[in-house]
């Protein structure tokens, strides 16, 4: 390890790089670019006269991408650590304010999005950043707590419940999934008793049941993704279309560019079936080198996590291990949606899928994990955290 007395310029650059970390990042924006541009041609020229569109706005929005991960990059983690409250009321006043008519949009029947001019910001993708930072930041303080009473575990309890609450009210239960499913698993490994932690599944399961339940358009959606082909011209229609395309791809695909479902076959496909249309032009071989990338980086992340553990930095130790888990969560929950495992729900791939909020909020979360990297081998000054970490946070990182 450098030593963290070292001046961070005198460090060539190529050093301070985490280049496995950054080689896999960019080979998915690539191909994200690519796929884009690939998937949405037809529809962008039919509906925009353009058939680039997609793929200009696609570029731009990872060129903010890249000079937001510049910015994060720069902050130490003692900052966000700092104010990782402030993160948190952000979050849940956007939350809010999404809500109100007329300043948030609708879109499609759900009000998500805020309109800043030139870009529309989804403000479930920056709530899944503050809160992954406010939890990390949480449960490094409070592990004592958390472990032994109930106070601890009812305080993030009650945070969940508030952020879960306004996500179904967009709605988005996608996101809240994604973000419940994250901040559990982070307790889990911060050492929340089991009992506790048991008692949260189960009462984690009811609500989304409930929630379900209480929307006939979800319950159709569940009823639809059982046996899609039984009405394979209406509720079913995109996920038909989708197996279609994994169908037609079979070992090596149709070739780039070559894929029929995107002609107007398959709605939209340059968002959230995007992966079909990975399948269907290069087969299976292409399917899994792309999920064996999501993977890899994944792994890598964790690795990171494992590494700030046993430095004693149990904030950036969970940070990390909650940005791998969002990363895992969307990525198996969007394949598992294009190839028929899971009911039908909206979630963008990382870094993949058209959608500049979620685009921007994964080179982010990729600029803070690559400033924890940087912190840890001593390229830049860093605060060392030294607390007493629990035993099944130790264990399942040994495991890693």
């Amino acid at each position: 390890m450098i030593s963290s007395a070292s001046p961070a310029h005198k460090i060539p650059l190529s050093m301070r790089i985490d280049w496995t970390l950054f080689c896999l990042w960019f080979a998915l924006m690539s191909i994200g670019l690519i796929m884009v541009s690939s998937a949405s041609v037809s529809f962008a020229a039919a509906v925009y006269h353009d058939a680039w569109f997609f793929s200009k706005r696609h570029l731009v929005y990872v060129a903010i991408g890249l000079v937001l991960a510049m910015f994060v990059v720069c902050i130490p983690m003692s900052v966000w650590q700092k104010y990782s409250g402030h993160l948190l009321l952000i979050s849940l006043f956007l939350l809010v304010i999404v809500l109100i008519p007329g300043i948030g949009k609708k879109v499609n029947g759900s009000q998500r999005w805020l309109n800043f001019g030139l870009i529309n910001v989804q403000v479930s993708e920056i709530a899944k950043f503050c809160a992954v930072v406010f939890f990390a930041s949480f449960f490094a303080r409070r592990y004592q707590e958390l472990h032994f009473g109930w106070q601890g575990f009812l305080k993030p309890l009650m945070v969940i419940g508030v952020f879960a609450g306004l996500l179904i009210l967009e709605p988005d239960f996608g996101a809240t999934v994604v973000l419940s499913a994250t901040i559990f698993a982070m307790m889990f490994i911060a050492g929340v008793k089991l009992m506790h932690f048991l008692m949260l599944i189960g009462g984690g399961v009811a609500c989304l049941s409930l929630a379900v339940w209480l929307e006939p358009y979800r319950m159709q959606r569940l009823i639809t993704f059982l046996d899609p082909w039984a009405d394979q011209f209406d509720s079913g229609y995109q996920l038909t279309q989708s197996l279609i395309g994994f169908g037609r791809g079979e070992w090596f695909g149709l070739g780039l560019g070559n894929s029929l479902q995107k002609l107007f076959f398959l709605p939209e496909a340059h968002t959230d079936f995007i992966f079909a249309i990975i399948a269907e032009e290069f087969g299976l071989i292409g399917a899994l080198i792309v999920i064996g990338l999501f993977a890899a980086l994944i792994w890598r992340i964790v690795i990171i996590a494992k590494e700030n553990l046993a430095a004693g930095k149990m904030f950036s130790a969970l940070a990390c291990f909650g940005i791998g888990t969002l990363f895992a969560l969307q990525v198996f929950i969007n394949i598992g949606v294009a190839s028929g495992l899971l009911p039908t729900k909206g979630l963008t791939l990382p870094f993949i899928s058209y959608g500049g909020s979620s685009l921007l909020i994964c080179c982010v979360l990729m600029a803070f994990v690559m400033r924890v990297q940087w912190e840890l081998l001593g390229f830049v000054p860093s605060t060392p955290e030294t607390p007493k970490v629990s035993s099944r946070f130790t264990a399942s990182m040994e495991v890693a």
